[in-house]
């Protein structure tokens, strides 16, 4: 590719110049209206952008987050995530995706109020503000009030501070609440192109609030009122309890934001597509997530990882360069077809979220029960029996003399579980609670410090530079060590 035709093309996907869906390979065959104009129809954009977002995460989480978290590690030496580097290169992929995507649901609410569709304008709303929050979580401040303007001639946004940014997501969250109380579900000929709830409004609804929910715990650490006029810890009080019944929120496994493919195209694991050995020839598990599961005797741990010299084994995240441990239990190849890995958000992490937010007084009600059903449901989710000592194994337990601290790590231990192969959710929640511990290994580089960030594009440094330099001046240096505001 010449040149200048590759910087164009990046700076498409860096501002939005986009006019058409960004990913539609493999949707020509869905059943689309052929008298009707596809860029007034809001249920054209749905599936495409949904399935492209889902199937990115999915990547970048096998890639990144997972070494980061230790779920695997590299037996490839100079593939160092698990040493805490990232090289400033991996900026661009998920950078560029999700804006690309924003385009789609920008267009999709716009079709929808010109239809007067309420449902619709709520779903965009919904999409829109899951994937900006992906943005800003990973990078901090980002283009935002001036994104994706493209075609307006706003070539070089300005970045908006994170802090700006969550208060209009939670603005956006509102709306998108009152517009789906009118329970209109979507016609049989849409909800066939809704892959995450088949046109059902409520379910729609439920995962909004439960998004709303998992972004006040994520800037739980301000007290700013940012939030409807609230702090995050009183809108929380709001949502969970005073205005509960204004708020419905994912109420069981079956109503888990789960993008649950089918292993036809277009609704195809991205893993399906993979060699088995560049899925699971050069990494294998790592210690800190099999001793867990074996510890547990958790049923889980034969859907995840394969047996080593008759038993499940992992490695050392964070060994010494050159010193590559001999593989032990890696992913099991069922993993490259498994519906549930394209996981946007479900009823296990829901629920200890409410747990996190119950133990710390934010909420009424029992931290126990919440956190004993997120766990379970967390097994229950898969197909799974929990075993009738799961609840009463070694750090599973909930001892009510335990401090806040130790609760705290039991909590946020089930949720590492629960999100996995779900995008960067593990890694943020890491870097917001420091939860769970995890071990550190003598390999371990950058101070041994987990990093907070990923620096931005390298071409968005060059082709913004004003606004870039600004950010970089309000925000801190473009490293993967400056703290975004919400941490």
């Amino acid at each position: 590719m010449k040149p200048l035709k590759r910087l164009f093309l990046l700076l498409l996907a860096a501002v939005g110049l986009a006019t058409a869906p960004a990913c539609t390979d493999g949707f020509k065959n869905l059943n689309i209206n052929p008298n009707q104009n596809p860029n007034v129809i809001p249920e054209t954009l749905l599936a495409p952008a949904l399935t492209d977002l889902v199937k990115r995460n999915m990547d970048r989480c096998f890639r990144i987050t997972n070494e980061l978290m230790q779920v695997h590690v590299s037996r490839v030496d100079n593939d160092e995530f698990h040493r805490y580097v990232i090289r400033t290169a991996e900026a661009d992929y998920m950078w560029n995706g999700w804006y690309t995507q924003l385009t789609d649901f920008r267009d999709m609410y716009a079709s929808a109020a010109a239809l007067k569709s309420n449902t619709f304008m709520a779903i965009a709303r919904i999409c829109e503000v899951w994937t900006f929050s992906l943005l800003t979580d990973t990078f901090g401040d980002v283009p935002y009030s001036e994104a994706i303007q493209g075609r307006t001639g706003q070539l070089q946004p300005k970045f908006d501070r994170q802090e700006d940014i969550y208060r209009d997501l939670f603005t956006k969250l509102e709306e998108a609440n009152e517009l789906l109380k009118t329970n209109v579900n979507l016609t049989a000929d849409q909800a066939q192109l809704d892959p995450l709830f088949q046109g059902n409004a409520l379910k729609w609804r439920k995962f909004g609030n439960s998004l709303y929910l998992r972004l006040l715990l994520r800037v739980s650490n301000r007290t700013d009122a940012i939030a409807n006029g609230l702090s995050p810890q009183a809108k929380l009080r709001d949502l969970v309890n005073t205005h509960a019944a204004d708020y419905p929120l994912i109420s069981s496994n079956a109503e888990s934001a789960i993008l649950r493919w089918t292993g036809t195209a277009p609704y195809q694991s991205p893993f399906q597509t993979y060699r088995t050995a560049d899925f699971n020839a050069f990494s294998s598990m790592s210690e800190f997530f099999i001793n867990n599961l074996v510890e547990w005797n958790d049923p889980r741990l034969a859907k995840w990882a394969t047996l080593s010299n008759g038993t499940y084994e992992g490695i050392q995240s964070g060994y010494l360069p050159t010193q590559i441990p001999a593989a032990k239990s890696t992913y099991p190849t069922a993993l490259m077809t498994e519906p549930l890995l394209g996981n946007i958000l479900n009823y296990p992490e829901v629920q200890l979220l409410l747990a996190e937010a119950a133990l710390r007084g934010w909420i009424a009600g029992d931290a126990k029960t919440y956190y004993e059903t997120g766990a379970t449901n967390g097994i229950t989710l898969w197909g799974l029996t929990v075993p009738a000592t799961f609840l009463t194994a070694a750090d599973v337990k909930w001892e009510p003399a335990s401090s806040d601290a130790a609760k705290l790590d039991q909590i946020h231990l089930q949720k590492y579980y629960a999100l996995f192969f779900t995008d960067f959710q593990q890694w943020f929640e890491y870097r917001r609670t420091g939860h769970p511990v995890l071990p550190l290994g003598p390999g371990l580089k950058n101070n041994r410090q987990m990093p907070a960030r990923i620096n931005y594009p390298l071409y968005v440094q060059s082709l913004n530079q004003v606004n870039y330099q600004a950010a970089v001046a309000d925000q801190g240096p473009d490293d993967i060590n400056t703290k975004v505001w919400w941490q």
